[in-house]
Formats: structure tokens, sequence, C-alpha cells
């Protein structure tokens, strides 16, 4: 059971990783139509989707290969994203275009990714001090 865990947290997350690289290099290449489709994007909000893919992505090898900068990716991609939230709501209320799914959206990402950060605190970095 002690094995299943590591391989679940790293395929759900690489899962999210790979969608989140797909997608948001869809919007900032026009990649399938994929942009007109997604109406007022912000980009900047979507380059920090795309980092935080790639940091995803390490992260998933760290969950399986039990490595204590795992943590650290993931809190560096909480802050991205957090960071690029705080920049929409500035965007927003100084009268910028955007979608309203967008700042749902952010929100559940920065969760996500927080609960995975603090799961990979609980699992790798904490046993390992």
């Amino acid at each position: 059971m002690k094995k299943i865990i590591p391989y679940l947290l790293t395929t759900i997350l690489a899962g999210f990783g790979l969608l989140t690289l797909f997608l948001s290099t869809s919007v900032i290449f026009d990649l399938f139509g994929i942009r007109a489709k997604e109406g007022n994007y912000v980009l900047f909000v979507v380059w920090s989707n795309f980092i935080s893919s790639i940091l995803y992505l390490f992260a998933a090898y760290g969950f399986i290969k039990n490595k204590k900068w795992t943590t650290s990716l993931l809190g560096i991609s909480t802050l991205i994203l957090i960071t690029a939230f705080v920049g929409l709501k500035i965007h927003a209320s100084s009268g910028g275009i955007y979608e309203t799914k967008t700042i749902g959206a952010m929100i559940f990402r920065i969760s996500v990714t927080l609960v995975f950060a603090i799961i990979a605190y609980f699992t790798i970095t904490k046993k390992k001090l």
C-alpha cells in the first residue's frame, strides 16, 4: 500500500502537468484553434500556468524518487500562481478584459498545487528531517 501512494500522486500530478502544458502551449503558440476558444485570455496567467506545468512534471518525478526538492518545486509553483492571480486581480480592477472562468480556474490550480506541496512536505520532506 505504501508503494501505491507515490505512484498515484505521480500519476495525478503528471497528468495535471501534461494537461496544463498542452493547454498553455496551445494558447501561447495558437495550436489547434484553442486560443480562439479561450476568448479573452490574460497572457501572463497563461505563461505562469506554462511554467507551473514544467514544475509539475519535475515534481512528479520527485514524488516517485522521493526527493526533498519536490516540496520546493511545488512551493515555487504555488507562489508563481498566487503572484499571477494577484496580477489578474489588478488587471481586472484596472479595466482589463478577461474571462470570469479564469478566476475560478486560478483558485482551483492554486489549491491543487498547494495540496500537492503539503502532501510532498509531509510524505517526503518531513520524513527526511
